[in-house]
């Protein structure tokens, strides 16, 4: 048996950054996906977001990449809502995302920045967050 436990902040958009995640949609879709999470055995800790972007703390599995948990979230949750008539329109999701580890020391500040993202983007625009995230983990054009 394998013991891994690798916690990992992933943030990703909605298409366009088109600002659809009213607080009734983020409470039901975010609860979703943490359920979802539970049945198909990924370790969601924690997610929240703002009107065009979500931000998940969960725990890598052993057999899964980063690539297919995020893939996996977002197109079993757009599918969800989609199918829901949880928006107006459809919920799309931009094809991109952030991702990094976060050290056990730092997982209990990375869940409190997460739960605050309201509070946090009444000061700093998604697209700023991403230029700090990018420049916080050292990413250039072309990883991924």
């Amino acid at each position: 048996m394998s013991f891994v436990k690798i916690w990992i902040h992933a943030v990703w958009g909605t298409k366009n950054r088109e600002p659809v995640l009213t607080p009734e949609v983020r409470i039901n879709l975010f609860r979703h996906i943490k359920e979802k999470g539970v049945e198909r055995d990924n370790d969601i800790d924690f997610i929240n977001g703002y009107l065009n972007h979500a931000h998940c703390l969960c725990l890598l599995s052993a057999s899964m990449s980063i690539s297919t948990l995020i893939q996996n979230i977002k197109g079993e949750s757009s599918h969800w809502a989609n199918q829901q008539h949880l928006l107006k329109g459809k919920l799309r999701w931009a094809d991109e995302y952030y991702a990094a580890s976060v050290s056990e020391s730092q997982v209990e500040k990375v869940r409190d920045y997460i739960r605050n993202q309201e509070a946090h983007h009444r000061k700093q625009t998604f697209d700023d967050e991403c230029k700090e995230f990018m420049r916080k983990y050292g990413f250039t054009k072309g990883q991924g």
